[in-house]
């Protein structure tokens, strides 16, 4: 891999936790399972980066004591923080997530994603790009970009 155009070329990479044993009760499906921050990092925890041969978790971008979910209240906001400040990938690797629970949550949920507060220089824009349904929309469109955001989650929902 050539590291011409990449802005951060040797990220700092953490140690992946371990996968959490789904237990026989989980699976049954005639039980209620709320569904908990646990089950949204697994969700995301393998999403690639665009840039490394590496995942979210790997890198530190999502993390579970930034993911808050209500099951009452149908709702699940997850913060990422991008490796460096001034990450151009910070919007693809927001939609990455954005996408990947959308597909796998149920369609009650409504799923909320930001950068992590003071972050990254340009928080304040992609936190509004990511909120805007019609952009979100308009950006999977994009047949380029959606080829890169299902690169980035295939693994994830395998």
């Amino acid at each position: 891999m050539t590291t011409k155009g990449i802005e951060n070329v040797n990220p700092q990479r953490f140690v992946k936790k371990t996968k959490r044993e789904v237990t026989t009760q989980e699976e049954d499906e005639s039980v209620k399972d709320p569904i908990d921050e646990r089950e949204i990092f697994d969700l995301l925890r393998d999403i690639s980066d665009p840039e490394h041969p590496m995942s979210l978790e790997e890198l530190n971008v999502v993390q579970i004591t930034n993911i808050e979910v209500d099951d009452h209240q149908n709702s699940v906001k997850v913060f990422y923080t991008p490796t460096i400040p001034h990450c151009s990938m910070a919007t693809l690797i927001g939609l990455s997530i954005k996408v990947c629970l959308l597909r796998s949550l149920p369609p009650r949920f409504k799923v909320e994603v930001n950068i992590s507060p003071g972050s990254h220089a340009s928080e304040e824009a992609v936190n509004k790009q990511l909120a805007d349904k019609e952009r979100v929309s308009a950006a999977l469109e994009n047949s380029n970009l959606l080829e890169v955001v299902n690169q980035c989650i295939v693994k994830s929902l395998e």
